[in-house]
């Protein structure tokens, strides 16, 4: 039975409460539109909140009066949630929730916006290029989880990643070998990890944070030894190039984002849709979320159980690898030492926020890019809202997940559990 199937049947049979899920929502959504109403509204200048169709202030633009706007799409925030509040529209409760987080994003906005200009090109091509590495790192922690093995090693398979990707990439004069070198060193890691967790039941959780600490101790190292001192032979990698689709690069505002990109953007946007079909349509997919959910009993079929473990594991660490080369060979243009800077533990809480599902990683990697996306643009601009908070957002938005605000947020059944063959 499915897990779908299984909920539906929890909710059908469990009492009804007034406070359920829908009007904890509805709540939420009626105090974020009064925030934008009796916030943002008036703060905002009743000036022209300019959102370009292009990469700078030249072009076609939607504009709107930043004041009206706040207090507009404010309304429509308070009026989603009234909506949910109200116990209606259950059916559409996910249409109503999305058009109430729409509109506090634009309220809010209109207020950053009057009086200057959002290029929404750039800001959707940056969004998807600062979710890449996230989401990668995601879909690695995917792999990893729905068969029961905590991946906490993802900041480490980064840190392997951009160091591989910098240091062959360099000596080879290829982007390519360099990110075939990326997947390497995230697969180093990866293997370390299952061994140690599978083969002999270490906590999965310690081994991850050891990792960690090991891939920051030795590409520190060998940064400080090797590639600081002679950067021009180890640390000067070829960036990794854009290409462009003939006629749908042409697209207005979808072509320059989706169709003119690297070979990442679409490698992490292809595997979404592959995992996705892999593991509710294939074989593999059935037997990764039985070892998942009861590793004891898909034992009892036939199935090798820590067998799937490894090569799930393994193959998330082949593609957390391929995400650390976005920080040499597309970001930076070089190795610096711990780099990433947390990233991993970013990509972790994609995959929690998105509730282990390939598609949710990518809505959260999308969010958690915007967001940083938008705090380096409200910097540019002097707004007075401080970055900082910006860039909590993620952090607060996973908070919020985990409490159940949004639903209920369950892990895997064997997630974290070491299996010993009876």
């Amino acid at each position: 039975m499915s897990t779908a199937t299984v909920e539906e049947l929890t909710e059908a049979t469990a009492p009804k409460r007034f406070w359920d899920r829908q009007r904890r929502l509805g709540a939420a959504l009626v105090l974020l539109g009064l925030v934008a109403i009796g916030v943002f509204g008036p703060l905002a200048p009743s000036e022209a909140a300019r959102f370009t169709l292009s990469e700078d202030a030249e072009g076609a633009a939607l504009s709107i009066d930043g004041q009206f706007g706040a207090i507009l799409f404010g309304l429509v925030a308070l009026g989603a949630g009234a909506v949910l509040l109200a116990g209606v529209a259950r059916r559409q409760q996910t249409l109503v929730l999305s058009l109430g987080i729409l509109g506090f994003v634009l309220s809010f906005l209109c207020w950053q916006v009057a009086g200057k200009f959002l290029p929404l090109v750039d800001t959707a091509s940056g969004t998807l290029e600062l979710a890449v590495p996230l989401l990668l790192g995601a879909l690695a922690g995917v792999l990893g989880e729905r068969s029961g093995v905590v991946n906490v090693a993802i900041e480490g398979q980064f840190l392997m990643g951009a160091f591989g990707a910098a240091l062959v990439g360099t000596m080879a004069t290829s982007v390519w070998l360099g990110l075939f070198s990326a997947a390497i060193g995230g697969l180093i890691i990866a293997a370390i990890l299952a061994v140690l967790a599978i083969r002999y039941l270490v906590d999965q959780v310690v081994v991850g944070i050891v990792l960690n600490l090991l891939a920051v101790g030795i590409t520190g190292f060998l940064y400080e030894r090797l590639m600081q001192p002679e950067a021009q032979s180890y640390n000067e990698p070829p960036r990794m190039p854009e290409w462009s689709i003939p006629v749908l690069s042409d697209i207005p505002v979808i072509g320059p984002v989706l169709f003119e990109a690297n070979l990442l953007v679409w490698l992490a946007l292809i595997l979404v849709f592959v995992i996705h079909f892999g593991l509710s349509r294939t074989r593999w997919g059935l037997r990764t979320r039985a070892v998942g959910e009861h590793p004891t009993a898909a034992d009892t079929v036939g199935i090798r159980v820590r067998g799937l473990r490894y090569v799930n594991v393994l193959m998330g660490g082949l593609i957390a690898g391929a995400g650390g080369a976005y920080f040499t060979l597309v970001a930076t243009g070089s190795f610096n030492k711990n780099m990433t800077a947390g990233a991993g533990f970013i990509a972790l809480a994609a995959l929690i926020f998105g509730r282990w599902t390939p598609f949710g990683a990518l809505g959260a990697a999308l969010f958690f890019g915007f967001t940083q996306k938008l705090a380096t643009y409200l910097s540019v601009a002097g707004s007075s809202v401080p970055s900082q908070f910006l860039n909590m957002l993620p952090y607060l938005a996973t908070i919020v997940a985990v409490a159940g605000l949004v639903g209920r947020v369950r892990a895997p059944a064997a997630d974290g559990q070491p299996y010993v063959k009876s």
